[in-house]
């Protein structure tokens, strides 16, 4: 893209606490300028005159005090922004940083909106769209497998992929132009074969990479799994136990979980998000009903549930109720109180037996957990697609390259390519050199002040 310099923007780009260092960042035509008016190395040599991408001791004067500190300065286009930058590297008391950013915007500069810097960035070809959505999903992940799925967005594995499926489909409306110059049948015949060729072929690598979004679902949002079962079988105990923490109220009274309890913790890198319902079974008091209620509706979104039984007791009319409403659903039984005499003789083909009290089986349960989830590997290179905006793009490209060799055979070529250029255009979706200027602005609303 061509490089658009503009108007200089400031920002505090190390959050509002307190910390050992604070930066304020500048980034525009003017950059170097302010840097000049309130910076000076103890030399006395000003920012424009220094090294670039060298730090710089020195004094920074602004009109309600002088700090010491360290300056920085990047000439464009080698910028992360592609523009002239500047950073300041202060003490990180909060009010040293926000007197140096109030100074800037006096000389001239004005502060920059939400993630005003990374899209300049991109509209300078600093980056893709899908590496700067990777750099944010960084930011906010939860979990190291959250962090690898954004690290392999932001290093342009997914953007490198698009760009290569949309040269390949480049290549191909070539072929297509040439055979409108050269219209006889068996020049026209020998295209299309070749054409049907490359876009099948083009079609199975996206295929593959839309067969990774459910596992990217999960990274990104969790693994929902729901705890229900008859009351007092020990459902808040195993939440307590798996949370490392006293979430949910355990008592020997029947119904003391009225409402939903939620929490989330880590396992094997993957985020899951924890529920303890309500004890099923038929009740006359309304809040319990109402919880009751609930937890029947959280097993639909489940993605396991975890159905407790007590081993000391008896497989109930209420537990088989229960066993029916979720056997069609993926569910691992789970006999608790293992360290009490053990009385329950049904077996189930997909059980464990767990103490909460001792720990006893916890590791069994969290291995049969992992062993139902199925999720791919992540490793460095991957590409995973845990963004809906990048599914949504690559389904509607893979829908327009089967449609169009489908029909190559029946249609004209001229009809043929107006698929094929539906999904370059959604493939370009992906790293913004097709998308709307609406859909890029609420993208990079999104990422935080300084970003």
């Amino acid at each position: 893209m061509e490089n658009l310099t503009g108007d200089t923007i400031v920002s505090i780009s190390t959050g509002s606490s307190s910390g050992a260092i604070a930066i304020v960042r500048l980034s525009g035509t003017s950059a170097i300028q302010i840097a000049d008016e309130i910076f000076a190395a103890k030399d006395g040599l000003l920012p424009s005159k220094f090294t670039p991408r060298m730090l710089m001791l020195g004094k920074l004067e602004t009109s309600f005090f002088s700090e010491q500190c360290m300056c920085v300065v990047f000439k464009a286009p080698k910028s992360y922004t592609g523009e002239d930058m500047v950073e300041f590297q202060c003490h990180g008391g909060t009010k040293i940083a926000s007197g140096i950013f109030k100074e800037c915007v006096l000389n001239g500069a004005r502060p920059a909106t939400n993630g005003e810097f990374s899209k300049r960035a991109f509209m300078n070809g600093k980056m893709s769209l899908s590496s700067a959505e990777g750099m944010m999903d960084m930011i906010n992940a939860e979990s190291d497998a959250e962090i690898r799925a954004g690290y392999n967005l932001l290093s342009g594995e997914l953007s490198n992929l698009a760009y290569e499926a949309q040269d390949e489909l480049t290549d191909v409306l070539s072929e297509i132009e040439v055979s409108f110059d050269y219209p006889e049948e068996t020049i026209e015949y020998i295209t299309k074969a070749k054409v049907k060729e490359r876009l099948e072929s083009l079609a199975d690598k996206l295929k593959k990479v839309l067969d990774t979004s459910e596992t990217g679902k999960l990274i990104k949002s969790g693994i929902n799994i729901v705890i229900v079962g008859r009351p007092n079988v020990g459902k808040s105990s195993l939440l307590n136990t798996l949370l490392k923490q006293e979430k949910a109220i355990v008592t020997d009274i029947p119904g003391t979980t009225r409402d939903i309890v939620e929490g989330t913790f880590l396992l094997d890198d993957i985020k899951i998000n924890l529920t303890d319902t309500a004890g099923i079974r038929e009740t006359e008091d309304t809040v319990e009903k109402i919880g009751v209620d609930r937890a029947k509706n959280l097993i639909l979104q489940a993605d396991i549930i975890l159905f407790l039984i007590d081993a000391n007791g008896e497989f109930s009319n209420e537990d088989n109720e229960i066993f029916e409403s979720i056997k069609n659903s993926q569910y691992i039984v789970v006999k608790t109180k293992a360290d009490l005499e053990n009385k329950v003789s049904k077996t189930f083909e997909n059980e464990v037996v767990i103490s909460s009290k001792t720990g006893e089986g916890l590791d069994k349960l969290k291995e049969k957990i992992l062993s139902m989830l199925k999720l791919s590997n992540i490793s460095s290179g991957s590409v995973i697609i845990t963004n809906e905006r990048h599914k949504d793009a690559l389904s509607r490209a893979y829908k327009g390259l089967t449609r169009a060799s489908k029909n190559i055979n029946e249609d004209s070529l001229d009809l043929v390519s107006i698929d094929i250029k539906e999904a370059y255009m959604a493939i370009g979706e992906i790293t913004g050199n097709t998308t709307s200027e609406e859909i890029i602005d609420a993208i990079f609303d999104k990422f935080c002040l300084g970003k």
